[in-house]
């Protein structure tokens, strides 16, 4: 199926060492989004996920001696996937929350950020925080940590599939808000994948958290996963995996 594959590391692409991983080795089965970009994403060019994420795993699988199995999850599926073993690890823009981790173990920190606020390109309020934003009607993507701050903060919230079905909505006026991750909203928006919104200049984000890779509790794969992210930090690639994917730089 197009939406899975061996994946021995994208590493050969950004020159980090260009070994495959070992056939021979252990394979986990890989949950990540089809539509995360820049995280974890379908190419319609090739029919594969990519992504930071999918790279990053890949490399990590490489430097560990195991291979991955990419496979496209929905969002709000992955958790779920994960503790009914269909798959073995998450490897997407999924934050390391105190909730998910009562469910499932995460990796050492692997990319922080917070939430973006996308308001349509004429649009001119002065918002700055979820404070300036009570009585906003706006979009979250179901699954995500969002949802929850936002009614808190006094908004309106109307809850979709996905990113794209939210900036739909932004760019036709149907609400006045969307919110996701950072990076993902920023990047499809400098790529021209939202037309007709913006992000809110200078919005200070109320949830922010750092991405993590997860595994089953009690998961011994989980100390493998941490001392390739540990090496990849170390000498450089998880560097050059930030620039290939125009990421900003990581909140800690």
């Amino acid at each position: 199926m197009f939406t899975r594959r061996k994946l021995a590391a994208g590493a050969a692409a950004l020159g980090l060492v260009g070994r495959e991983v070992s056939a021979q080795g252990q394979t986990f089965r890989v949950g990540s989004t089809p539509t995360g970009i820049p995280f974890t994403f379908l190419d319609t060019r090739s029919n594969t996920l990519t992504g930071f994420m999918v790279d990053l795993i890949g490399e990590v699988g490489r430097r560990q001696g195991f291979a991955v199995d990419v496979q496209a999850t929905p969002f709000a599926a992955l958790i779920a996937s994960l503790t009914s073993n269909r798959i073995d690890l998450i490897a997407a823009a999924m934050l390391a929350t105190p909730a998910r981790r009562e469910q499932i173990d995460f990796s050492d920190p692997v990319y922080g950020y917070g939430e973006g606020a996308a308001i349509r390109e004429s649009e001119t309020r002065p918002w700055r925080s979820l404070a300036d934003m009570r009585g906003v009607t706006a979009g979250a993507q179901i699954g995500t940590i969002y949802i929850e701050p936002l009614r808190a903060a006094g908004l309106e919230v109307r809850t979709y599939d996905s990113v794209a079905d939210i900036m739909r909505d932004v760019s036709l006026g149907r609400i006045q808000a969307g919110f996701g991750d950072a990076p993902i909203v920023s990047y499809q928006i400098a790529q021209g994948t939202f037309r007709g919104v913006k992000l809110v200049p200078d919005y200070r984000p109320s949830v922010v958290g750092s991405i993590a890779i997860g595994a089953r509790k009690g998961d011994p794969v989980i100390a493998r996963v941490n001392a390739g992210l540990a090496a990849i930090k170390a000498d450089g690639a998880f560097a050059r995996l930030v620039e290939k994917w125009n990421l900003p730089a990581s909140v800690d």
